[in-house]
C-alpha cells in the first residue's frame, strides 16, 4: 500500500512555497521522498522553507522567481532541471488577490496582475515543464484553484473569475496531455486560514457566517490541501485527470 504514495526519486516544484498552503504542501511531498523546489517572490522565504526541509532530512532548493513574469518561470524551469534533471511534479499554487470589492470598479491594473498570476503565471510554467515531463514518460500537474472559482466569492469577483479559468485550464490540459501520461487535476480549498486569506478570517463579520454556513464548523488548515496534493502527485491517482477536488469541509454542499 505504502508504494501508491511514495515519491522517491521524483522531483517537485512548488509555486507560492514559501509561507501557507505551498510550505505545507513541500513539507509532505518531501516527507513523502520527494525533491522539492520551493519558489516565492523572494529569495529569503524560500530559503527558510528550504532550510528548514534539509535539516527534517529532506533534499529541497529554493529560488526567488514572480509567478506574474514568464521569463522568471522559465528561469525557474531551468533552476530546477540544472539542479536535479528533471521534474516530474509541478504544483501551481501561487496567487494574489490586491482587489476588495465590486468589479466594476477595479482598476485595469488590478485585473491585469491578478490574471497574470493567477492564471497566465499557471500556463507559462505549465509550458516550461511539459517538455521534460514528456521525455520522461509522464507526470503530474496540480493546480491550487479555490471554491470561489465555483461560484463568486463577494467581493472578491476578479479572484474568482480566474480561478474559473484555473478550473477550465485543468480540464482542458488534462484532455491534451492525457496522452503523454501527464495527469492535470485542480483542488479547490475552502476557506484556509493563512496569511493569504487573513482580511476574512480576522474579520468577525466576514468569518462567522462561513463557519456557520460549513458543516465541519470551522476554517481549514494548510495541511488539510497538502494531504491531496500527495494523493494526486503519487501513483495513487494515476487514473484520475481533469477533476476538481474540493476541500471545504462541506460549505459547498447544496443545503435547503
Amino acid at each position: 500500500m505504502s508504494g501508491l504514495f511514495d515519491l522517491s526519486g521524483k522531483v517537485a516544484l512548488i509555486t507560492g512555497a514559501s509561507r501557507g498552503i505551498g510550505q505545507a504542501i513541500a513539507e509532505r511531498l518531501s516527507e513523502a521522498g520527494a525533491k522539492v523546489v520551493l519558489s516565492s517572490r523572494k529569495q529569503e522565504g524560500v530559503d527558510e522553507v528550504a532550510n528548514a526541509i534539509r535539516a527534517n532530512g529532506g533534499d529541497a532548493l529554493g529560488v526567488a522567481a514572480h509567478n506574474g513574469d514568464k521569463v522568471a518561470l522559465q528561469g525557474l524551469a531551468k533552476a530546477a532541471l540544472d539542479a536535479y534533471g528533471r521534474i516530474d511534479i509541478l504544483v501551481n499554487n501561487a496567487a494574489t488577490n490586491p482587489h476588495f470589492g465590486p468589479i466594476l470598479d477595479a482598476e485595469d491594473s488590478h485585473w491585469q496582475k491578478i490574471i497574470e498570476v493567477n492564471l497566465m503565471g499557471n500556463i507559462w510554467l505549465t509550458q516550461a515543464v511539459v517538455p521534460t515531463m514528456r521525455a520522461n514518460g509522464g507526470g503530474k500537474i496540480i493546480n491550487i484553484a479555490s471554491v470561489n472559482g465555483l461560484r463568486p466569492g463577494s467581493m472578491q469577483g476578479i479572484y474568482s473569475i480566474t480561478k474559473a479559468g484555473v478550473i477550465n485550464l485543468t480540464q482542458t490540459l488534462a484532455m491534451e496531455l492525457a496522452g503523454d501520461n501527464i495527469q492535470v487535476n485542480a483542488i479547490a480549498p475552502g476557506l484556509i486560514q493563512t496569511k493569504f486569506a487573513r482580511a476574512i478570517w480576522e474579520v468577525d463579520y466576514l468569518v462567522n457566517p462561513i463557519i456557520e454556513r460549513t458543516p465541519a464548523k470551522r476554517l481549514g488548515q494548510p495541511d488539510d490541501i497538502a494531504g491531496m496534493v500527495v494523493y494526486l502527485a503519487a501513483p495513487a491517482s494515476n487514473f484520475a485527470t481533469g477533476q476538481v477536488y474540493v476541500i471545504d469541509g462541506g460549505l459547498t454542499i447544496p443545503m435547503l
